[in-house]
């Protein structure tokens, strides 16, 4: 008997709304290219755009922007870009990593291997980080533009995709809250 839920039944895209913060001292709507490159991608997906705003690299700051999101029943999920890095200015880890209900650690452990393919050894440099909070997705990227599609592209983009099988993180939402 074949029942409407089963793992080979078709799925139906199913649009998110997503946050995008970029994280920098010096960036601006009109330089913001890691920005600009992920709000291209997730609207390209079919995903739809709930803000997008630029804070300096200041974890209070960052901090207040990722969680006026997580509170919010209407986004699912945050990217931020920039601040993972490991100068003096870098907050974002520390600014994000309180608010995580639970740390998606193959994240940025995969990230930093497919990253590895492209920049070499330089991506030990990268704190890239994801986890979940309040039943919202929210995944640290480095600020540039070749970490945002090496992110979205090869990670973010299908574990956002309720279609994405044997599993995805779309299909787990109602259930993050649960304790």
């Amino acid at each position: 008997m074949h029942h409407a839920h089963s793992d080979d039944s078709p799925r139906q895209f199913i649009p998110l709304h997503i946050a995008i913060l970029t994280v920098s001292d010096s960036r601006t709507e009109e330089n913001d290219t890691s920005g600009r490159t992920l709000v291209q991608r997730l609207q390209e997906a079919g995903h739809i755009l709930a803000e997008k705003l630029i804070v300096p690299d200041d974890k209070y700051q960052i901090r207040a922007a990722v969680s006026k999101w997580i509170a919010n029943p209407n986004v699912q999920a945050v990217i931020t870009t920039g601040g993972t890095g490991i100068t003096g200015r870098d907050g974002t880890p520390e600014a994000v990593e309180v608010l995580l209900d639970k740390k998606i650690d193959g994240f940025g452990e995969l990230f930093r291997q497919l990253s590895f393919e492209e920049i070499g050894t330089s991506t030990i440099q990268s704190r890239a980080l994801a986890g979940v909070s309040n039943a919202t997705c929210v995944f640290c990227l480095p600020g540039s533009s070749g970490a945002c599609k090496t992110g979205w592209d090869k990670l973010i983009q299908t574990q956002l995709d309720y279609r994405t099988r044997p599993c995805n993180l779309v299909e787990l939402m109602p259930r993050m809250l649960e304790k």
